[in-house]
């Protein structure tokens, strides 16, 4: 075992016991496969001084210690800034603004989509989002201004961006509302406050 090719010898001998003894340390199977991976990797870059060891084994059960150790350690200091500084406050659910554009933009074609979110969240020129999208100039334009034309005019009428249109919204039970079938519409129907 004391040349470069007896690591592979010494890995099939002793890996299986050392992934027992790292599930001993940790209690997580998971986590002792990568503390004995990480000590392996470490010991085959040191293998010259590990195979003059007189104890290689041995070598290797102190390293995945030491790592079982570390962890232990960098667990514990974050649960006690987790501590001290308390949970994440929860997130705020977005503004009804936010709601209504994003349900309109599911209404646009991708096409569409893509330019407007590019142009104004990404705050691309016309030229840049032309060469992302491969088509030209002319062509990026003409979507950015029909996608504001189609959005506006989305957002103008609430009940068009009620409901999302498309492959999804069937599965999530939504229900197509058009003004000429929409649910308060109906005859005999009573306005719902």
């Amino acid at each position: 075992m004391r040349d470069p090719s007896g690591f592979d010898e010494f890995y099939r001998d002793t890996s299986a016991r050392m992934v027992r003894y790292g599930y001993a340390l940790t209690g997580e199977l998971a986590e002792a496969q990568d503390l004995v991976q990480e000590a392996y990797t470490r010991a085959w870059r040191q293998w010259r001084t590990v195979s003059a060891h007189p104890a290689p084994e041995a070598w290797i059960r102190l390293v995945i210690a030491r790592l079982a150790s570390d962890r232990r350690r960098r667990i514990r200091g974050w649960w006690t800034a987790l501590s001290r500084s308390g949970p994440p406050e929860p997130a705020r659910p977005p503004a009804d603004d936010t709601v209504l554009v994003t349900a309109a933009l599911r209404r646009l074609p991708e096409h569409l989509r893509q330019a407007l979110a590019l142009h104004y969240l990404f705050d691309l020129p016309v030229a840049a989002i032309a060469e992302e999208t491969g088509v030209p100039v002319g062509t990026v334009t003409s979507w950015l201004t029909r996608g504001r034309r189609e959005l506006a005019s989305l957002l103008s009428a609430p009940d068009a961006v009620a409901a999302p249109r498309g492959p999804r919204s069937a599965a999530y039970g939504h229900k197509p509302t058009t003004p000429n079938h929409h649910p308060a519409r109906l005859e005999g129907a009573t306005d719902v406050e």
